[in-house]
């Protein structure tokens, strides 16, 4: 087999095997992994599960020794900068609550690096994403669940265009991650026992806010302090920066009530924090914009599906009416809990297993 695929490897195990089953497979491989962030003061010592610190750099380049394929580092750290780190701490500042691992699949990993392999001279660009990615009825490229749905990635996908999608492999679709582990064990691979990432890259230490606050457009922000007031407008506390509540937080408020406080809105335009009893945290619809359809043609008419809001979100039924530029209304059969200003709205079909479409919700409507 004379196909060529570059294979994103991050230095865990899941794209590891990802790169092993393809050369098994009898693909030319080549390995990349791409470096995204400049780690400083220590970074890649601290000990919680990211990814893309030296230590995973060498990781997947022992991967690749193993396997024998070529393998390089590519500096992406401008492009990363830009598309997702950016929009990151421009979410924050603006009051909503970002996913930047759908961007860097979107602008990265199917975007700079699909570029790339093309100037290699490769026909796609594999992942180890647990999710599926075929032909669906009509012809056109679909995003599917993964066969363990505990580790179904499909949510964070869904920007992807059928063009990104025609040029991207997915090897794990069918696989848990027990049996991951277990052919990593078979291929000698020397991260078959470890962990996998659980934070985001380049915010090692969790805290994000402080990383907003530090980083340049942060600095460059005015982050005001302002007022806690309920749905009445009743002043019931002082904050130190939107950016340090999400829809749904309940710790962190600072204020004495005698029933438990939840956030249930944000307000950028007076740089309040708006709060309610737990009830008034759910929502009944959203709105979503800009929408990308995937499995299906950007539709006219109103159709039933089950849509997810974040990712540990079980998918849930709703009506999806097509709104003109790229809009559409989700509306719930019951109501939702956190619906975020910031987060995807990915739209499945009726039996949860294709992605139809997903957007980015604006806001939460009742």
């Amino acid at each position: 087999m004379d196909e060529r695929i570059v294979v994103a490897m991050s230095g865990g195990v899941d794209s590891a095997v990802a790169a092993a089953l393809l050369r098994e497979q009898g693909f030319d491989v080549l390995g990349i992994t791409m470096r995204v962030w400049q780690w400083r003061d220590g970074g890649e010592a601290q000990p919680h599960r990211t990814c893309c610190s030296p230590h995973d750099l060498a990781d997947a380049r022992a991967v690749a020794e193993r396997l024998a394929i070529p393998f390089y580092a590519l500096d992406l750290q401008e492009e990363f900068e830009k598309a997702v780190v950016e929009p990151f701490v421009r979410d924050y500042l603006e009051g909503r609550t970002p996913n930047p691992c759908v961007w860097c699949n979107q602008a990265l990993k199917l975007g700079a690096l699909l570029e790339k392999a093309k100037q290699y001279g490769c026909s796609a660009v594999a992942t180890g994403h647990y999710a599926r990615i075929e032909r669906v009825a009509g012809g056109r490229w679909g995003i599917g669940r993964a066969a363990d749905r505990s580790r179904d990635q499909s949510y964070y996908l869904f920007a992807l265009s059928q063009e990104q999608l025609a040029h991207f492999r997915a090897p794990l679709a069918g696989m848990t991650k027990d049996e991951v582990r277990r052919v990593a064990g078979r291929f000698g691979l020397p991260v078959a026992s470890k962990p996998g990432s659980q934070e985001i890259c380049f915010v090692p230490d969790r805290d994000y806010r402080g990383f907003v606050r530090r980083h340049p457009l942060g600095r460059q922000a005015r982050i005001a302090p302002g007022e806690i007031v309920d749905r009445q407008g009743r002043v019931l506390g002082r904050h130190n920066g939107l950016l340090d509540f999400t829809i749904g937080q309940r710790h962190g408020l600072r204020i004495a009530h005698p029933t438990p406080l939840y956030v249930v809105a944000l307000d950028p335009a007076g740089n309040r924090v708006i709060v309610g009893e737990k009830s008034e945290v759910f929502a009944g619809a959203l709105l979503a914009r800009p929408v990308n359809w995937v499995a299906i043609e950007p539709p006219c008419e109103p159709f039933a599906a089950r849509v997810q809001i974040r990712y540990r979100h079980e998918a849930a039924p709703a009506l999806v009416e097509p709104l003109a530029e790229s809009g559409a209304r989700v509306i719930f059969d019951t109501l939702q809990p956190a619906v975020t200003p910031g987060q995807a709205a990915v739209i499945y079909d009726p039996q949860n297993e294709w992605i139809l479409g997903g957007g980015w919700i604006e806001r939460a409507e009742s």
